[in-house]
Formats: C-alpha cells, sequence, structure tokens
C-alpha cells in the first residue's frame, strides 16, 4: 500500500514507485494536488490549504518529485512544464483554475463560495492563472529545493 511515507528502502538503494502503486493513489480517498515545489507561491498555497483542511482531506506532492512525475505521465501531463497547478481526485486530473476552484469547494468556511467561479468560461480563468504562473518566480521568488513539512503535517506530503 502506498502511504504519504516514503518507501522502505535500505540507505544508498534509489525507490521506485511501481505502476500499480501510482494507481492505487489515483483510486485513493485523498485526492492529491501537485505544486511546484520550488515556486514560493505554490508553498504559500499548500500551506493555505492545509490551514482551510483540517480534516486532512488533501495530500500533495510536487510535480517534481517521483510521484509527481509518475501521475503526471499518467495523467498524459507535460512532465517538464511546472507552471501548472495539478489536482488528481478519484482518478481524474484537473489542472490551473478548475484544479483550484475544486480545492476551493471542498475548504472550510466562504471559501467554498469561490467553487461559483467555475461558471466564468475556463479561457479566462486559465487567461488569469497563466498571468500569474509567468510572473510567480518573479513576484514571489523560488527555492532551490521543495518545502520541507513540518512533522505535524508530514503525513499529507505523498513520496
Amino acid at each position: 500500500m502506498v502511504t504519504a511515507h516514503a518507501p522502505v528502502s535500505r540507505p544508498g538503494e534509489p525507490t521506485e514507485l511501481t505502476d500499480a502503486q501510482i494507481d492505487q493513489l489515483l483510486q485513493g480517498e485523498h485526492p492529491i494536488v501537485l505544486v511546484d515545489g520550488v515556486c514560493h507561491f505554490c508553498q504559500g498555497a499548500t500551506k493555505f490549504i492545509i490551514k482551510r483542511d483540517p480534516q486532512g482531506i488533501f495530500h500533495f506532492a510536487s510535480l517534481q518529485s517521483e510521484v509527481g512525475q509518475k501521475l503526471l505521465q499518467k495523467g498524459g501531463l507535460s512532465t517538464t512544464s511546472m507552471d501548472t497547478f495539478v489536482l488528481v481526485e478519484q482518478g481524474k486530473f484537473y489542472t490551473r483554475s478548475t484544479a483550484a476552484l475544486r480545492i476551493a469547494k471542498r475548504l472550510k468556511l466562504a471559501w467554498k463560495l469561490l467553487y461559483a467561479f467555475i461558471i466564468v468560461p475556463k479561457v479566462l480563468r486559465d487567461g488569469v492563472y497563466k498571468y500569474v504562473a509567468r510572473n510567480r518566480y518573479r513576484w514571489f521568488g523560488k527555492s532551490d529545493q521543495c518545502m520541507l513539512p513540518t512533522p505535524d503535517i508530514r503525513a499529507r506530503f505523498v513520496e
């Protein structure tokens, strides 16, 4: 069973997720949010979701990670472009503004109301999304490595 913890291996041995493990993640009870792991804006979005998801519905992985890359491949999405936000929910892949709105719909309090923007044509929603995505490093910066989760939220990160 694939969990949010790293696969067991001996020191120095590479670990590799099997297709069966990836398929299990795709059909799992927790939707997986894939984000650019080095983007400060994306790291902030991850923290934002975690804070407003006290039941721990959403789990996370970076687009750059092994699991992120394999999920992108399974979904027929680019494994080289890190400018999209992906939600994997019950085997379906949602990107950009649709992913963000589907996440908002499941957050606590008034954030659910943002889902009403789903009626805005996707081309307009994604136009705004792409503008922010193109400028996110300039506006918010980036790290040399992915965010390290704190022990209290570690179980929500898929490796």
